[in-house]
């Protein structure tokens, strides 16, 4: 998803060069021409990723501009321009909330830098900030990624459910996020903060269920060596989360009601019920209605925890929040594998979102997580999700991205003979006949060093190799090589 910068100058060529460099590197860019255009556009709901800001404009100065933004609590980062480069301007910028200053005139490659800096240590810092939440079990249902219908549905009856302590029953396939929903009913619940707890009841032991959910005495059975509290009372004063309930065999349902409308468990060997204070949020992946039919659950238990129901769209059901997931995954991803990519080509967002995604969130969330890890470009490319694109990644790397960099080869600077663009008549050469010369001039300026020529041309080496059989210049490179020799 294309980030939006908004330019505030009121030369309208700097905007334009600005605008020029931005969309090269794939943003979508809009403009101001003074503070005032800017602030009502930021207040009234247009926004922007980014504010590159000039410092000298008619009306609202820029650092004027930068802090109405900031008293009025706009976080968005900010990057001043300015034509004086005074240590004392600089530091005034700054201390007002900049994140950045640019000296006019700013260089294309510092100007395309210097915003993707910004643009990273912003979604890093939102990372940071939704991970200590996270750790504290203060998530809630802002934090949740997804602006859809279905998701406005989730999010609304998520946040009227979690004003009390009403059992919750959260439905959908897996990998939509059952357990992130959960989260936000207990973040945004007066449990926040208190232990949320989470039980996959499919993944417990037939013989362990009671003893990990209800706790058990010191020697209540062979191997108990301990006292164990169980999932209840590590939940005390929180949330308990009973994922995939159907799964729990049926003679344990019965114990579970009773702790349910008692509020007290009985712990394994224990001499009297112990109370308990846990607000219960239930997931699954079934239909819980049909296993009552087919008496797979009981219908009492199915009654006292579907009081409150949820449904979790399937991600093709909510299409248009995959770009927005796409990003929250790779800001997440780069903050963990110490990567850079800056986001999805246009047509991988495109690729993304046309895929029905059988396996939901989870799915996308890997699907991500490989492309980023094994990722050469700065913005992922179809052939990063070969399962998905059917499109297999390059054996080398794109020819048009060769650095012109050094080799280490101790190699004189070219001659300054220049290739002649015009023949005897000052008529243009053909494309052909200039090319063959620089390349002639290559081999000659370099030794026969390939990989150098390769480098200086900004080509891969087997274009290069191909180029010299069109052109028929491999006599040109063999006598490069006996002089080397």
């Amino acid at each position: 998803m294309a980030k939006t910068i908004l330019v505030v100058d009121d030369d309208p060529t700097q905007r334009r060069l600005v605008q020029a460099v931005l969309e090269r590197e794939g943003f979508a860019v809009v403009h101001a021409e003074s503070g005032d255009e800017a602030l009502k556009r930021m207040q009234g709901g247009g926004g922007a990723d980014l504010v590159l800001l000039d410092m000298v404009m008619p009306g609202l100065s820029g650092m004027e501009t930068l802090a109405e933004l900031r008293a009025g609590g706009d976080t968005t980062p900010v990057i001043v321009l300015t034509a004086n480069g005074g240590i004392e301007t600089v530091v005034k910028a700054m201390q007002a909330g900049a994140q950045d200053f640019f000296i006019k005139p700013v260089g294309p490659e510092r100007l395309a830098i210097g915003v993707n800096n910004a643009l990273q240590m912003t979604r890093l810092t939102a990372e940071v900030g939704r991970l200590k939440k996270h750790v504290a079990g203060r998530t809630t249902f802002d934090d949740l990624i997804g602006d859809s219908p279905a998701m406005r549905m989730v999010k609304s009856f998520g946040a009227r459910a979690a004003k009390s302590n009403i059992p919750v029953l959260i439905t959908g396939e897996s990998g939509v996020g059952k357990e992130v929903i959960a989260r936000a009913l207990h973040g945004a619940s007066d449990r926040a903060g208190k232990p949320f707890v989470a039980v996959n009841c499919g993944a417990l032991p037939a013989n362990l269920v009671e003893s990990i959910l209800f706790g058990h005495e010191k020697g209540a059975f062979t191997g108990a060596v301990d006292k164990t509290l169980g999932k209840f009372r590590e939940a005390e004063g929180g949330t308990l989360f009973l994922d995939e309930i159907g799964e729990l065999p049926l003679d344990m349902q019965v114990k579970l009601l009773r702790a349910l409308q008692e509020s007290e468990i009985d712990p394994v060997g224990g001499k009297r019920p112990v109370r308990v204070d846990v607000r219960i949020v239930s997931a699954t992946n079934r239909d819980p209605a049909q296993q009552v039919k087919e008496g797979a659950f009981r219908e009492d238990l199915f009654y006292r925890l579907n009081v409150f129901p949820i449904d979790a769209p399937a991600l093709r059901d909510r299409r248009e929040d995959i770009p927005a997931l796409v990003d929250h995954f790779i800001t997440r991803f780069n903050a963990e594998e110490g990567k850079r990519v800056s986001g999805a080509a246009p047509e991988t967002l495109a690729l993304l979102t046309a895929f029905d995604w059988p396996g939901n969130v989870r799915q996308l969330e890997n699907a991500v997580y490989r492309a980023l890890v094994l990722a050469d470009s700065p913005w992922l490319q179809p052939h990063d999700f070969p399962a998905i694109s059917g499109v297999a990644a390059p054996l080398s790397a794109p020819e048009t991205t060769a650095p012109a960099t050094s080799t280490g080869l101790d190699l004189p600077p070219p001659p300054e003979t220049p290739v002649r663009i015009l023949d005897e008549r000052g008529h243009l050469r053909t494309l052909e006949e200039i090319e063959r010369d620089l390349i002639q001039h290559a081999i000659e300026a370099y030794a026969g060093h390939m990989s150098e020529i390769a480098r200086r041309l900004g080509i891969g080496r087997s274009t290069l190799y191909r180029k010299v059989r069109e052109q028929g210049l491999e006599g040109a490179v063999h006598d490069q090589d006996r002089a080397a020799g």
